[in-house]
């Protein structure tokens, strides 16, 4: 009911910028919040950083000051704008989005997940 497409991955050198997008479609009536969650081989999913419906944001430690997460809500779009790369922020990249649908018993609100995207960053 809910798609995420994301883009913008890749290779970069380290100190390098990427900058991905994520946008969804479907069936929404609303959406909560957005984020970006990352894997690297190996562990588990991280969150990366997220942007609520009224713009309030939170970012991993180890991001902050280098990533920026920002929303635009007429398009149902999220961004990450990554600065500063380190060899470490190599990872598969995953959208998500907390969206509230209309079903037969009323709206709901599910999580969704993006496909992924590969952002590798070398020394």
């Amino acid at each position: 009911q809910v798609q995420l497409v994301e883009s913008g991955g890749g290779l970069v050198q380290a100190g390098g910028s990427l900058r991905l997008s994520c946008a969804a479609s479907g069936s929404i009536f609303s959406i909560n919040a957005m984020g970006w969650y990352r894997q690297a081989p190996g562990n588990g999913r991280e969150l990366v950083a997220a942007i609520s419906s009224g713009g309030t944001t939170n970012y991993a430690n180890s991001v902050e000051g280098r990533f920026t997460i920002s929303r635009d809500g007429a398009k149902n779009t999220v961004y990450l704008q990554m600065n500063s790369l380190k060899p470490e922020d190599t990872a598969v990249y995953y959208c998500n989005c907390n969206a509230v649908i209309v079903t037969v018993v009323g709206r709901r609100s599910f999580e969704y997940w993006g496909q992924g995207t590969q952002v590798t960053v070398s020394s």
